[in-house]
């Protein structure tokens, strides 16, 4: 827990400061790293071209295109930067890698393991090389219903995972707490904030534990296609993989869409979810308790998302229009379930 508060107060810290800078000095010294890269690959094989990928916010990450012997073929290389992360990111890859290595026989749309250097001890930065999957991420508002659905129907797939206990990943942690909850100051509707950690501060409630994502949300999933064509091919981002509710993965994907879509897609994700088979908390309360700990997560204004969101196309999601947006989302979760 110490963990995930230190990193959403780094989050605000860092919101305004500009990356250009740092990613250029980065995109120059990885000079050991990509010696790295090159010495995993077949005899023969070279990169070809290298580019930056967008919508990340924790890691620097690269697509490298390889000449192949036979056939040219991706791969896609997650480098961690920043301080924060550089301190804990032998937990943070290991976990990623031998979750990678546990999804490689499932039918789950994962990345493949290439190879990876946690401790930084061949590369510049800890590094995780992995396959490189077909599609791209959908933040637009065309097809939200249909993703909804798509989105749901893949959570539900993951939870019923069966992973053997000496498997498993570590049990999950709470991004937030009634002490560390940062509400908004500027506010019509504190009682309702105030209402909202006052539900968070009971013990959490019981529940049957299963796989999680822990960060599954639109930012984290690849689509293909349009209409009744549209299709999830990859899943991505693995680093926060618990051991943990349903409920709590189901609450996180929806925040992200009341925060991306509004209220309305937000609400309507659980529904989709039980649509697909899966099971989530009978009581309403006990469902709110997950649904409130993750939204208040995002507060006060959920800015940590949104600068990767504003990097993909979606410049209309200033802190000021997201702040209301979670406020509202709020209001429509006691009045569903409170």
């Amino acid at each position: 827990m110490v963990r995930q508060r230190w990193s959403i107060r780094l989050a605000r810290v860092e919101k305004c400061q500009s990356t250009t800078a740092g990613a250029a000095a980065v995109d120059r010294d990885w000079s050991s790293t990509r010696l790295w890269v090159e010495r995993s690959l077949p005899p023969g094989d070279r990169i070809r071209v290298v580019a930056a990928l967008r919508g990340g916010w924790t890691s620097h990450m690269r697509r490298l295109d390889i000449e192949g012997k036979d056939v040219p073929y991706s791969l896609v290389l997650r480098s961690f930067v920043k301080p924060f992360y550089l301190r804990h990111a032998p937990g943070l890859l290991t976990r990623e890698a031998d979750m990678l290595r546990l999804l490689t026989d499932t039918n789950v749309p994962a990345p493949r393991l290439h190879r990876f250097d946690a401790a930084a001890e061949q590369c510049d930065h800890p590094s995780l090389l992995m396959s490189w999957l077909p599609g791209r991420i959908r933040l637009d508002e065309e097809d939200i219903e249909r993703r909804s659905e798509l989105l749901a129907r893949q959570m539900a797939a993951i939870h019923r995972l069966r992973v053997p206990e000496r498997t498993r990943p570590r049990t999950y942690e709470a991004w937030t707490s009634p002490e560390s909850a940062c509400l908004p100051e500027r506010t019509r509707r504190p009682g309702l904030w105030q209402r909202a950690v006052d539900v968070i501060r009971r013990p959490p409630p019981a529940h049957r534990p299963c796989f999680l994502h822990r960060d599954f949300h639109p930012g984290n999933v690849l689509f293909t296609g349009t209409g009744a064509g549209l299709a999830i091919t990859g899943v991505v981002d693995w680093v926060e993989t618990s051991w943990g509710p349903a409920d709590l993965d189901v609450a996180h994907c929806s925040t992200a869409l009341a925060l991306l879509h509004g209220v309305h897609a937000g609400m309507r994700l659980a529904d989709h979810y039980v649509a697909a088979g899966g099971t989530l908390g009978e009581d309403p309360a006990d469902h709110l308790y997950w649904r409130v700990l993750d939204a208040l997560a995002f507060a006060p204004d959920a800015e940590k998302v949104a600068v990767p969101w504003r990097e993909l196309g979606r410049h209309d999601l200033t802190p000021a229009f997201l702040a209301r947006r979670l406020e509202e989302y709020l209001q429509a979760l006691f009045s569903r379930y409170g």
